[in-house]
């Protein structure tokens, strides 16, 4: 694997990643996150710190399910698109449906964990606020909220990896779990170096989109004068979400389409080293 591979199948997952139908579909699947992530948000607007963490990871891991069933489909078009053979998107779904639908089972068990985690920061809060000995209790167990957010964030990388890593397994190799671990761990362990590589360079566009529309969006907050009231400010989030989410499309085509490219490569190169 030399850079000139990795040079054309970025070229060629870019050049991939504009088709109309695609983007269309996309669009549907972060608007709906988008929905989701507004809605929390605005729930916790004036909720105290215990339920404003749950509400804002718990999005994340739903969105992330949705996302993978999406990024299935996505892979499976792509695959079709680079054979140059006639797509119809419905005979697509048609034959992809039962795995769409069994992949999105992979968060549950994340979900599960978090509320657990969550549950247990709840204890945390509880014991905190004892009086007299709530103080004692805080200092005593201040490793516990640390540990239960880094836990948090762990839970977020580990979808991020189900996205890049899982979905390509699923979309070309069907839902079968034994096979899906043995391929993963083949991967991991013959060439780690090679695929968090690969998944850094899928995430680059998406972390500079990102930035740059947060970067819009806060600025558009600072400059709401009519936003005193929470209605108003969820309002304007689900006003802001449609824009940033259209403008978000192509990087999330992009993601799957060279997650696609990378697995095919690794396990083209691991059969030359067998």
């Amino acid at each position: 694997m030399t850079l000139s591979d990795i040079q054309f199948i970025f070229n060629r997952a870019f050049s991939k990643s504009f088709t109309l139908k695609k983007l269309g579909l996309v669009f549907l699947v972060l608007a709906l996150c988008g929905v989701l992530v507004v809605f929390f948000r605005g729930l916790a607007f004036n909720a105290g710190h215990w339920l404003t963490l749950s509400l804002s990871f718990l999005p994340i891991f739903l969105c992330a399910g949705f996302l993978l069933s999406a990024g299935i489909l996505l892979i499976r078009i792509y695959h079709d698109e680079i054979k140059n053979k006639t797509i119809k998107y419905g005979d697509v779904f048609a034959k992809s449906w039962e795995i769409v639908l069994g992949a999105s089972y992979f968060s549950v068990p994340i979900i599960l964990c978090y509320l657990l985690m969550w549950m247990l920061l709840g204890i945390f809060f509880l014991l905190r606020d004892i009086p007299m000995f709530g103080q004692f209790f805080a200092v005593l167990l201040s490793f516990a909220p640390f540990l239960i957010n880094l836990g948090s964030i762990l839970l977020c990388l580990l979808n991020f990896a189900l996205l890049f890593f899982v979905a390509p397994v699923i979309a070309l190799k069907g839902f079968n779990k034994m096979q899906i671990s043995k391929v993963l761990v083949n991967r991991l362990q013959k060439d780690p170096f090679s695929n968090f590589l690969f998944a850094i360079i899928a995430s680059l566009p998406l972390l500079f989109v990102v930035g740059i529309l947060s970067i819009a969006a806060f600025l558009t907050g600072t400059i709401c004068y009519v936003c005193e009231q929470p209605i108003y400010t969820v309002l304007q989030w689900f006003v802001i979400m449609i824009p940033f989410t259209a403008l978000l499309t192509p990087a999330i085509v992009f993601f799957f389409n060279f997650a696609a490219e990378a697995h095919v490569l690794l396990q083209k190169e691991q059969k030359k080293n067998i």
